[in-house]
């Protein structure tokens, strides 16, 4: 097993927090506490802030090939230490560990993604319209970064933030949310290993959040905010931007509409609804939230997926055998809980699970509700949880309204046999990204992110990069 990393990381050397403070990290298998790691306040992201603005200028001119061998040796590394990553993953978040080392091969392939487009930047050269002048663009790094990454994948949406960042020479400063501070740690020894220079990345673990972010935010030297949680925070974050104009690109909440429709193979249908709603126990936001299941199969549609899930094992990740680990914390087993319990008082049938199992741990069935109404609590909240809900309906135009009726949109799903309704349905749903024919969307070759309150920005993709970077245009008159 490799070291467990618990101190901050600031300046390329381990530090304990200046006041001493700690924080546990628990197993939510268990509720008991795995370890304490420090607690960074606002003394420490100063600290932070310091070498990352310090190493900007001598990063920013390091050659491209330098940086994409960096990220290259820090992937190999990565896939050496799958078994012991997974393990501590699972550990801190509770994911089964087939699906940590999933997540470890995941993570490790932003890293190689990156490293190839950090020799790819380009910028351009060309006669402006008036004949007389030539224009110059170069692609420079937008500066020093705060990046903050969620629990629910906290090793990958490391290197979704830290992979371009690195590629288009910006320095960082990483924390980690609180619940799964040690993936972010090791990312940071890994990095050091693989050459990173001192003070490019550093990281602050904290229960403090607002203590130690918004200074950052607010002091006019962090020039970039990359942030993936709530959308709540999310609003919370971009005001404290604004006053200093910080780049933003934000990943926030979703409330991804499932489709099936009529014509759908059901088989197809009920294996993409147990990988969108079942990867991760439900703990992401691209998840199945509503699905929308049309009237003539939704009896048939309910049956399938209810003796899928059913059949799942729930245990703790470590477990042999495990196929649903426990949610991350006892608020959010309880939120999960109060949502079933609200829909099935509005007449929600309950084909397999719906109860709190006793015992340690935070887990939660996976379930299966028929028949729930529109008015449902969970419509209209990100369930975060193995909770499926079924909703029937008639027409492609009716579904397209209900689906799009949300403040959100991140991703959706879409399945049928037919190929015009199924691009015509795709154009139609106003989100980010769609599964047309399948459960998961996510890959470091395309474009993350979503519309309207699910964000701003894309990760990963050609494009993952661009957020990083800034145009400098040089006009060179020509007498």
């Amino acid at each position: 097993m490799t070291e467990v990393l618990t101190q901050l990381f600031i300046g390329g050397a381990w530090v304990d927090a200046t006041d001493g403070a700690t924080m546990p990290v628990d197993d939510p298998a268990t509720g008991e506490i795995l370890c304490h790691v420090a607690d960074a306040g606002p003394k420490d992201a100063r600290l932070a802030e310091e070498a990352a603005v310090g190493a900007q200028t001598a990063w920013a001119r390091t050659a491209p090939r330098a940086r994409s061998e960096i990220l290259r040796r820090a992937y190999e590394l990565i896939l050496e230490r799958t078994d012991e990553l997974a393990h501590l993953m699972t550990s801190e978040m509770g994911k089964p560990l087939a699906e940590a080392r999933g997540e470890v091969a995941y993570a490790a392939e932003f890293f190689r993604w990156f490293s190839e487009e950090a020799v790819r930047i380009d910028g351009g050269c060309g006669i402006l319209p008036d004949g007389r002048n030539r224009m110059l663009l170069s692609r420079r790094p937008v500066g020093p970064c705060l990046l903050i990454t969620p629990w629910n994948f906290p090793l990958a949406m490391g290197t979704r933030k830290i992979g371009p960042a690195i590629a288009a020479g910006c320095t960082m400063i990483l924390k980690p949310a609180p619940q799964t501070p040690l993936s972010g740690l090791a990312l940071a020894g890994i990095l050091r290993e693989a050459g990173l220079p001192d003070g490019v990345l550093n990281v602050v673990t904290t229960s403090r959040a607002g203590e130690v972010c918004e200074p950052l935010l607010r002091g006019g030297r962090i020039r970039k905010l990359s942030f993936t949680g709530s959308t709540a925070v999310g609003r919370l974050l971009l005001a404290q931007c604004a006053d200093n104009v910080v780049r933003t690109s934000m990943e926030l909440g979703g409330n991804a509409p499932f489709i099936v429709f009529d014509d759908a193979d059901l088989d197809v249908a009920v294996d993409g609804a147990m990988v969108a709603k079942m990867r991760n126990m439900g703990e992401a936001c691209t998840a199945a939230n509503r699905f929308f299941v049309h009237r003539s199969v939704a009896d048939e549609f309910g049956r399938r997926l209810a003796e899928r899930m059913g059949a799942l094992v729930v245990g703790p990740g470590t477990r042999d055998g495990a196929d649903v680990g426990p949610l991350i914390d006892a608020a959010g087993r309880a939120k999960v809980a109060e949502l079933v319990a609200d829909a099935v008082e509005r007449g929600a049938r309950v084909l397999v699970g719906g109860r709190t199992p006793e015992g340690p741990g935070h887990f939660y069935p996976p379930t299966v509700l028929a028949g729930v109404d529109a008015g449902s609590r969970l419509m209209d909240t990100e369930i975060f949880g193995p909770v499926a809900a079924i909703l029937t309906f008639d027409d492609e135009d009716e579904v397209l309204r209900r689906a799009n009726d949300t403040p959100w949109g991140l991703v959706g799903y879409v399945f049928t046999r037919g190929l015009d309704r199924g691009l015509r349905v795709s154009e139609g749903l106003e989100v980010g990204m769609v599964g047309l024919n399948t459960g998961l969307v996510s890959n470091p070759a395309a474009p993350f992110g979503g519309v309207k309150q699910s964000g701003l920005g894309r990760e990963g993709g050609r494009v993952g990069v661009e957020e990083f970077l800034e145009y400098q245009y040089v006009a060179v008159p020509v007498v």
